[in-house]
């Protein structure tokens, strides 16, 4: 049902209008001035507005004005007895959405309010798909507000953007976001990531082939590039491909142009280019495993991405979004389990995060997750660190502890006389140790 403005100082035929667009099972309310049009702008929000150009004191082209400024300005349509060319061109240049010359049939009145109002809808729901689509990143901290106030800035845009920073972190998050804040958002989104494909596979994926390019090539396929047109590639670890497919991608960044596997002639695209990788390129470019000249064509707007270590502040919110995610309150998530949350390093980033509460969810049951729940994969220790370099980072001998004794059950397959020769003690050692981890997530004495 769509929201119609009637604005006409003819009272019988505003009364008639609006009485034919109910019809249509349009929502409408009908005033007899601009004035009064005015005070109804203002006070609610409308899809689509029917205005008569002349009238007293305030005319259509001011309600027009009026209607154009609001944060979310309906379609207007003007209606006229006095119609001119330099009126209607007038009324266009202003905004209006549409121009009615009296007298009109109400048919046909009834047709344009609907084409409108139909897009109108339209609009609205590819907003709402838009907003789902668009990922809802996390940003208390201020590394994480700076990354993403740079991605917004660099969404309006077409430039090349290169996300740089450490596997985990949501680089691949970010880059949607972009995407679907951006002016490409109707369009396509394509991934591929580099790494996982061979070369030649990879350049299939890529520029697409023909029928008999190679053994298998039984018909022609297009490739992303193709596809992606009007849209955005994401180029996910970038910094692994080869040197023969650094050299066709730099070849379709300078010229936006791209040859098909087997193909004679090449093809041009409107693709936006993000990319992304957690190696370090320029050191890449100074070893010589990079182009120098293809970094330069990708880093064009780079983006720094933070590891979740540099972003304490948003560590908690995550845990919190994962937990909502699931239906389940914050609560959820004891306050024991907090602080071990906010003591850990995080090198898996927030990747290591959402694994370490899927397992602690998974433990804890029905229960509060408690600080035992998060280890070993959780808050545990960092493989190769001296135990100096942990001192005063939230690390405790209970965690340790605890997981050094599911490791041994699992290296032990359960068994626990073996589990307990793994670590050197007794049986009933390990059966101690065991029930007193028990009691500490239970919280008994």
């Amino acid at each position: 049902m769509s929201r119609v403005l009637v604005i006409d100082d003819e009272p019988k035929l505003g009364k008639l209008t609006a009485e034919m667009l109910e019809l249509d099972a349009h929502q409408v309310a009908c005033v007899g001035s601009g004035r009064q049009a005015l005070v109804e702008l203002a006070a609610r929000t409308w899809d689509v507005v029917l205005t008569d150009l002349r009238m007293p004191e305030v005319d259509g082209l001011a309600v027009l004005a009026a209607a154009r400024a609001l944060p979310r300005p309906p379609e207007v349509i003007l209606m006229t007895a006095y119609a001119t060319a330099e009126s209607a061109v007038a009324a266009m240049k202003a905004g209006a959405a549409d121009y009615l010359i009296k007298p009109f049939a109400m048919d046909e009145l009834r047709l344009r309010v609907k084409r409108l109002a139909d897009q109108r809808s339209t609009e609205a729901r590819s907003a709402r798909l838009l907003a789902r689509l668009t990922p809802d990143l996390v940003a208390e901290s201020a590394p994480m507000k700076a990354a993403l106030e740079a991605a917004r800035q660099v969404a309006a845009t077409d430039a090349t953007v290169l996300l740089l920073g450490e596997s985990g972190t949501g680089k691949s998050q970010l880059a949607r976001y972009i995407h679907y804040q951006g002016k490409r958002a109707g369009a396509p989104l394509l991934e591929v990531h580099c790494a996982a494909l061979p070369e030649t596979l990879l350049e299939g994926e890529l520029f697409g082939y023909e029928k008999g390019a190679f053994t298998g090539a039984t018909q022609r396929k297009a490739g992303h590039l193709a596809v992606a047109d009007g849209g955005t590639l994401f180029l996910d670890e970038i910094g692994e491909i080869t040197a023969a497919t650094q050299v066709k991608l730099l070849r379709f960044l300078q010229e936006r142009t791209f040859v098909p596997l087997g193909a004679t002639g090449a093809s041009r695209v409107d693709v936006r280019i993000i990319s992304a990788t957690n190696r370090n390129l320029s050191e890449a470019v100074r070893a010589g495993s990079f182009r120098e000249d293809f970094f330069y064509r990708l880093n064009v707007f780079a983006i720094h991405v933070p590891p979740l270590r540099e972003r304490r502040d948003d560590v908690l919110p995550l845990a919190d979004r994962f937990l909502a995610a699931r239906g389940l309150p914050p609560a959820k998530l004891g306050p024991g389990a907090r602080e071990r949350l906010l003591g850990h390093a995080w090198p898996g980033n927030v990747r290591e995060l959402e694994n370490a509460l899927e397992r602690a969810l998974i433990l804890a049951g029905e229960a509060e997750i408690a600080p035992g729940h998060l280890t070993p994969s959780g808050a545990s220790t960092p493989r190769g660190r001296h135990a100096a370099e942990l001192v005063g980072e939230g690390f405790s001998l209970d965690g340790f502890e605890a997981e050094l004794i599911q490791a041994a059950l699992e290296r032990a397959g359960g068994n626990k006389t073996e589990a307990a020769k793994l670590l050197g003690v007794t049986r009933r050692r390990l059966y101690s140790l065991l029930a007193s981890m028990s009691a500490g997530e239970t919280g008994e004495a």
